[in-house]
């Protein structure tokens, strides 16, 4: 898990900046959120990640993995993806960017210096 961590990677934002979740209606995504093309996470889908670096609404993202989100009592870990490595990020901003959605879940931010 933790050697995803500085991989660049490519894909889709199916929930976009200010999308509304499929199946919650009351969580609203307030970064981009979208998944990794050709890996396939515990769940069986491709991989979900979160897209740190714009508040734009994106339809592709291109980036480096700069941490994980494993989720304690779930099959697949969540990616936070940075379009700008330029951009350092702090354990807090992180966790802050990702609370709308991890709120609902119990899990730890890993992360490594890249």
């Amino acid at each position: 898990m933790m050697s995803v961590i500085g991989k660049r990677v490519k894909g889709i934002v199916d929930r976009p900046a200010g999308s509304v979740h499929p199946r919650h209606p009351d969580i609203v995504y307030p970064i981009n959120y979208g998944y990794v093309e050709g890996v396939l996470a515990g769940d069986g889908a491709e991989q979900d990640v979160y897209v740190l670096g714009t508040k734009d609404v994106l339809k592709t993202f291109e980036g480096t993995v700069i941490a994980v989100y494993h989720r304690f009592h779930d099959v697949e870990d969540k990616w936070i993806v940075s379009l700008d490595l330029s951009v350092e990020y702090t354990d807090e901003e992180i966790l802050e960017a990702i609370y709308f959605q991890e709120q609902y879940f119990d899990g730890e931010l890993q992360k490594v210096d890249i």
